[in-house]
């Protein structure tokens, strides 16, 4: 009877099909943004061609700004977001880097943005296909980072992303990641709202950041002395810390209304595991899938996906990954010359305090299969990877 009445006060939905991009896209028209500003680039160039279409349609009421490269196109939303408007853009690997110099200005000037990211190696040798080289490369920089498992979740994603950039507690820019090719292309089934306007009722415009004003004139990131750099700076690092309950606030009142949520990380079977795979991205179906294998093993195997890498999870790995004898990273990008090879692992070992393995895997987008994940569980398992190594999955004459 509860479950009965909780789906009648969710709102109605239709299921339909779309590729990863394309459901970003449509997450992106129903949020109303009024200035959008995007170069293509692979894998995420069907974003951005949807949202033009959109706007040319008249389906979507938005200023298209068909930048000539991706450093003008974070410089336009950035100079949009700082005038009160609601925005978006889109990009992947080498495109990222472009934009690299202003992306702490978007964080410094507190501006609500929110960009997706089609995620994609990064070249030399030239390759158009997935890994999280691009995304991890942000980490340092003050965004809020998500990473979506699918084109649902990256719809939801898109949805909650703007409702927490604009909090007045958060005011940061916002990424929602999710893997090149894997999730961007892939056709999958999705539930939308039947009213597109639900959307907007979830995460109305508040311009309420601070922003320039001709009738309030006022400075966003002028200041730069030593005497006050570091408390404005400072400022934003309390607003991401504290990012992670609004993250968790929206996320819950989300599921409420439309019937999904996924809170910071999602739990397979971790409460009696001995072992535990950490992942992220689409992957995560393949590593269940190994899981539910050793389990019919009699291994007390678990998992865990981190959807949210910045804030940091660090309550929610120390409570589920605290008790797991042995955790195993799969990490999707190289963290060069560090201590261990993957930035997860690194990040999730210090967390926990203790040396942790690492096992690199889809780099440049090789394939993987759930048969690799479970190789890798086993042999973490059975103590045959030494933990603070890190090995490698799929590599030819790797360390495996």
């Amino acid at each position: 009877m509860m479950q009965a009445t909780l789906r009648e006060r969710q709102i109605e939905q239709k299921r339909i099909a779309l590729t990863g991009n394309h459901a970003v896209a449509l997450a992106v028209k129903m949020a109303r943004p009024e200035v959008i500003a995007a170069y293509p680039i692979t894998p995420q160039t069907p974003v951005v061609e949807r949202l033009a279409e959109y706007v040319n349609n008249g389906e979507l009421d938005a200023e298209f700004i068909p930048v000539e490269s991706e450093h003008s196109a974070m410089s336009a939303v950035i100079g949009a977001s700082a005038a009160g408007a609601r925005t978006f853009t889109e990009t992947s690997s080498q495109g990222l880097g472009h934009m690299y110099e202003n992306l702490p200005i978007a964080v410094g000037m507190r501006l609500p943005i929110v960009m997706g990211v089609a995620a994609r190696t990064y070249s030399a040798p030239i390759n158009v296909w997935g890994d999280y080289g691009d995304v991890m490369s942000m980490r340092e920089l003050g965004w809020i980072i998500y990473i979506a498992q699918t084109a649902q979740e990256a719809f939801d994603t898109v949805v909650q992303a703007y409702r927490v950039a604009e909090d007045a507690r958060v005011h940061l820019p916002v990424v929602v990641a999710y893997d090149g090719f894997w999730t961007s292309h892939v056709l999958q089934p999705l539930d939308v709202p039947a009213d597109e306007e639900e959307v907007l009722k979830f995460a109305p415009i508040t311009r309420n950041w601070v922003r320039l004003d001709v009738d309030n004139p006022t400075q966003l990131g002028a200041v730069g002395t030593p005497e006050w750099y570091w408390e404005i700076r400072w400022q934003a690092v309390e607003a991401l810390r504290n990012s992670a309950k609004v993250i968790e606030e929206v996320d819950v009142e989300y599921g409420r209304r439309f019937g999904r949520s996924y809170g910071l990380v999602t739990r397979y079977m971790l409460e009696d595991a001995e072992v535990a795979v950490v992942a992220y991205g689409s992957i995560f179906g393949l590593v269940k899938k190994a899981v539910d294998r050793l389990r019919k093993e009699g291994i007390r195997a678990g998992a865990l996906r981190l959807r949210v890498i910045r804030p940091w999870p660090t309550w929610h790995l120390q409570k589920y990954l605290s008790h797991v004898e042995k955790v195993l990273v799969i990490d999707r990008s190289i963290n060069h010359g560090g201590p261990q090879l993957g930035p997860m692992a690194v990040e999730v070992g210090a967390t926990l305090g203790r040396v942790i393995h690492c096992a690199l895997a889809t780099v440049g987008m090789r394939a993987i299969d759930s048969d690799m994940i479970y190789e890798a569980a086993l042999k973490t398992h059975k103590g045959l990877w030494v933990a603070g190594e890190t090995y490698t999955v799929g590599l030819r004459g790797g360390y495996e």
